[in-house]
C-alpha cells in the first residue's frame, strides 16, 4: 500500500508530498504522531514547494538586473539619504496594486538599479508580475518591432506586468520616434499599472532628454505626478580597482 501511494503521488507530480511521505515512513518516530498532524506535514511540504517554484518563475520572468537584490539588505548609511521609514512604507507593494509609480534618481554607483531590483523582488514575493528593461534596449526593440511586425505584440506584452521597471533612463537623448514609443508604453499603463524608473539625471532635467517637447510634457505628466520619489546620494558603492604602487613610491 505504501509503494502504491508513493507511485500515485509521483504520477500526479506531487513530488514534495511523495518525499515527505517517504520520509515519514522511513522514520518510525513519526508513527506516534496523530494522523492529522502527519497529513498536515505532507500537505505543507507540497504547498511550500509550489510556492517556491512559483516565486522562482516570477523572478526568472522579471529579468531583474540585480536578481539577488532585496529590501532587507539595503545600505541605510546616512550619506545615502535613504530613509528607512519611507522604504518600509513602500515595502508592502500597495503602491503597485494602486498603479502608482516610483522614481529613483542619483549619481552613478549610488545603488539605483539595486533599489528598483529590490522592489521588483519584493513584488515577485507578493505574487505580482514584474518585468525589467534598460530603457535604451527597450526602445531599440520597439524600433525593430516597427519593421518586423512585432511592435503591437511587444506593446501588448508591456501592458501586462503589475510592475514595469525602466532602468537607466536619460542616458541618451530620445529622438521623435523614441519619444513616441515611450509615450505608448507609459500611456498604456497610466493609472492602471505601475512603473519604477531609475535615472542619473534629476527629474528637473528630464524634459531636456526628449527631442519632442510636446511628447515630453505628456510623458512626464503621466510618470511624475503620481510617483513616489527617492533621491540617492553619497559616494559610489561600486568597488574601486586597487591602486598599484610604482617604483617611485607613487600610486597608479
Amino acid at each position: 500500500m505504501i509503494n502504491q501511494t508513493l507511485d500515485k503521488l509521483n504520477s500526479m507530480k506531487l513530488r514534495a508530498m511523495e518525499q515527505e511521505y517517504r520520509r515519514q515512513v522511513e522514520l518510525p518516530v513519526n508513527a506516534v504522531l496523530p494522523f492529522d498532524e502527519r497529513l498536515a506535514m505532507i500537505i505543507d511540504a507540497e504547498w511550500l514547494a509550489k510556492a517556491n517554484n512559483r516565486l522562482q518563475r516570477f523572478l526568472r520572468e522579471a529579468n531583474l538586473r540585480e536578481p539577488t537584490a532585496n529590501l532587507e539588505d539595503l545600505n541605510f548609511d546616512a550619506k545615502r539619504c535613504l530613509d528607512k521609514a519611507s522604504i518600509s512604507r513602500l515595502a508592502d507593494c500597495v503602491w503597485i496594486k494602486e498603479g502608482r509609480n516610483l522614481i529613483v534618481t542619483g549619481a552613478t554607483g549610488t545603488g539605483k538599479t539595486y533599489l528598483v531590483s529590490a522592489f521588483g523582488n519584493a513584488a515577485c514575493r507578493k505574487s505580482l508580475k514584474v518585468r525589467s528593461y534598460r530603457v535604451n534596449r527597450l526602445l531599440t526593440d520597439l524600433a525593430i518591432g516597427r519593421g518586423d511586425g512585432s511592435y503591437n505584440r511587444l506593446l501588448n506584452d508591456l501592458k501586462k506586468p503589475d510592475l514595469l521597471i525602466l532602468d537607466d533612463f536619460g542616458m541618451t537623448s530620445l529622438d521623435h520616434d523614441s519619444c513616441r514609443d515611450l509615450l505608448e508604453v507609459v500611456d498604456d499603463r497610466h493609472g492602471r499599472k505601475s512603473i519604477a524608473i531609475s535615472a542619473q539625471l534629476p527629474v528637473s532635467k528630464w524634459h531636456g532628454v526628449f527631442e519632442d517637447a510636446t511628447i515630453a510634457d505628456a510623458i512626464l505628466d503621466r510618470l511624475v505626478n503620481n510617483a513616489y520619489r527617492i533621491e540617492l546620494k553619497g559616494p559610489s558603492l561600486r568597488p574601486h580597482s586597487p591602486q598599484i604602487e610604482g617604483g617611485d613610491g607613487t600610486t597608479k
